[in-house]
């Protein structure tokens, strides 16, 4: 008999009581009769995602979801977004991410320029990698904003740089990459910013209203990442539906295999519905299926709590409640819903606190019969302290 399994990631969904919903959390306003529906049926909790003292990124948190400990394993998220893109490193190669961003009045205004289109910005990646590429330098193009740098020969072990995302509404200068040859990574984004300051697809955003790229930000460096094979590690045949590169990254250093879905952006306006059927196909041929939706983060990191509570009905309707349900034609299955780490529309950045999880199926017995939400997660008095332990308990039938 073989088991299936799904998990759903509604990333960032978790958040802060809100006066908008009268004191309620997201998750709490939200119509979710399927997430509330395997929390009754099944059990829900807390867990750690994030280690102690270690950042409250996606690429951390993920690791952990994932069963595998950042504690021991992370090097860092550009190289796993790296893993991603099929881009070869050498022993001596560093890569950081490269995003494209907005800044004013000196304040970090929009770590997305706008969640500029990938047509633009591939443009304006060609002019960079033709202003500033050397035998050392080298830009890869990505989705959207998200793009890579790898800079080989100098070592960046004493670098310290932040997320854009983390310092919306903060001083630019008190960010800026500091350390041991941080002065390289801040002169190529010195660089970048005056040759972007009169580009032409600027222009035309600005006559639109729409943020421009004031300039590339450096953050999230590493060197080559290696992870155990999840069949290796867990015996279960995997593979991942997401939009964005870091997840395709994680997948595919643990042997996942990866299922595209079109129209599947990582933003809001994603494909919802085509990535349940994708989920439901996938259980044909494989035992885990890793289903990841950036929509309720960016949502966060937007400060919509409109948009984020809307994103996470939508994951409901079409992706959990779907899934559920095909799912409970199989002898044997189970179903975790979590989010990867709270992304609160208040701060507009992640934190590292705990997360609710939900989960049901086969042996899975009902605890605390009441919805999904962050406040019956710490009422059900259970926690599961280190994040990578999720797995070996979701796994157990």
């Amino acid at each position: 008999m073989t088991a299936k399994y799904v998990i759903i990631v509604p990333d960032g969904a978790a958040d802060e009581p809100l006066d908008c919903f009268d004191g309620q959390t997201i998750l709490e306003a939200a119509e979710t009769p399927h997430m509330d529906r395997i929390a009754v049926e099944g059990r829900q909790g807390l867990v750690r995602t994030v280690p102690p003292g270690m950042t409250p990124g996606s690429d951390v948190a993920l690791m952990s979801l994932l069963g595998y400990d950042p504690a021991q394993s992370y090097t860092g998220r550009a190289p796993i977004e790296a893993i991603a893109q099929q881009i070869p490193l050498a022993p001596d190669d560093w890569v950081f991410r490269c995003n494209l961003v907005t800044c004013a009045d000196g304040l970090m205004a929009d770590h997305s320029a706008g969640h500029i289109s990938t047509k633009e910005a591939r443009e304006i990646i060609d002019e960079l990698k033709a202003a500033l590429e050397s035998k050392s330098v080298t830009f890869y193009p990505g989705v959207s904003y998200r793009h890579l740098c790898v800079i080989s020969g100098i070592d960046f072990s004493k670098v310290t740089t932040q997320p854009p995302h983390d310092i919306l509404g903060q001083k630019v200068a008190k960010h800026r990459p500091k350390g041991k040859h941080a002065d390289f990574l801040n002169d190529l984004m010195a660089r970048s910013e005056q040759l972007f300051e009169n580009h032409p697809i600027n222009r035309v955003r600005r006559d639109l209203g729409e943020n421009p790229v004031s300039t590339i930000w450096l953050w999230g460096q590493g060197q080559k990442a290696l992870l155990e094979r999840f069949s290796k590690k867990y015996g279960k045949h995997g593979a991942a539906i997401t939009a964005v590169d870091l997840v395709r990254g994680l997948a595919r250093l643990i042997g996942f295999d990866l299922i595209p879905v079109e129209g599947a952006t990582g933003y809001v306006d994603t494909n919802y519905a085509g990535k349940g059927q994708a989920a439901i196909r996938a259980l044909e041929n494989y035992d885990m299926v890793f289903v990841h939706i950036e929509a309720p983060d960016e949502a966060g990191h937007s400060g919509n709590p409109q948009q984020k509570k809307k994103a996470v009905e939508l994951i409901d309707k079409f992706i959990v409640g779907p899934v559920y349900d095909a799912l409970r034609q199989y002898e044997s299955y189970r179903i975790l819903v979590l989010p990867d780490h709270p992304t609160p529309v208040d701060i507009r950045s992640h934190v590292a606190g705990p997360v609710p999880f939900a989960m049901a199926g086969t042996g899975v017995k009902g605890v605390l019969q009441k919805p999904f939400c962050e406040r019956h997660g710490q009422e059900s008095g259970f926690v599961i302290e280190n994040g990578a332990d999720m797995m070996e308990f979701f796994l157990k039938i």
